[in-house]
């Protein structure tokens, strides 16, 4: 019993050392290497519960992703989009996915009303708008 709880933790701790490996390179000059973190991310976010390590870093991949949809084209904020429609879904509908929500609302507007932008970036963005607004809009207009 103590054998696979000691394993589960070690398997924990080394998910959470990629995701942490995976914000770091979010900031990297080198736009493959963004859209790898992203994708990372996003493999992370979809197939396990990490609310308390997001809690700590939602600031932080925050700042990250709303770099990724401002200076980023195409295939990178459609990822960015992605992930942040998967971390408001991780974040929940308490007052972390509102704060969420609330401070990237005008740049996902601005990605999606923005018609040089790709189709993808613009209906990953789209995507991210609708269901963050479902999941976490405190005003219901």
């Amino acid at each position: 019993g103590s054998e696979a709880a000691s394993e589960h933790g070690q398997e924990e701790e080394e998910a959470e050392d990629r995701l942490k490996e995976h914000m770091d390179t979010l900031l990297d000059k080198s736009a493959k290497a963004r859209q790898a973190a992203l994708q990372g991310l996003r493999l992370a976010l979809s197939s396990r519960t990490l609310s308390e390590f997001l809690l700590e870093r939602r600031l932080t991949l925050t700042d990250s992703l709303e770099k990724c949809l401002k200076k980023g084209k195409g295939e990178e904020q459609a990822l960015a989009g992605s992930v942040l429609t998967l971390l408001c879904l991780q974040m929940g509908s308490g007052p972390e996915g509102e704060e969420l929500f609330r401070s990237l609302k005008p740049l996902l507007v601005s990605v999606l009303t923005d018609s040089t932008a790709s189709p993808g970036a613009r209906q990953s963005c789209a995507m991210a708008l609708g269901m963050c607004c479902y999941i976490a809009a405190a005003d219901l207009e």
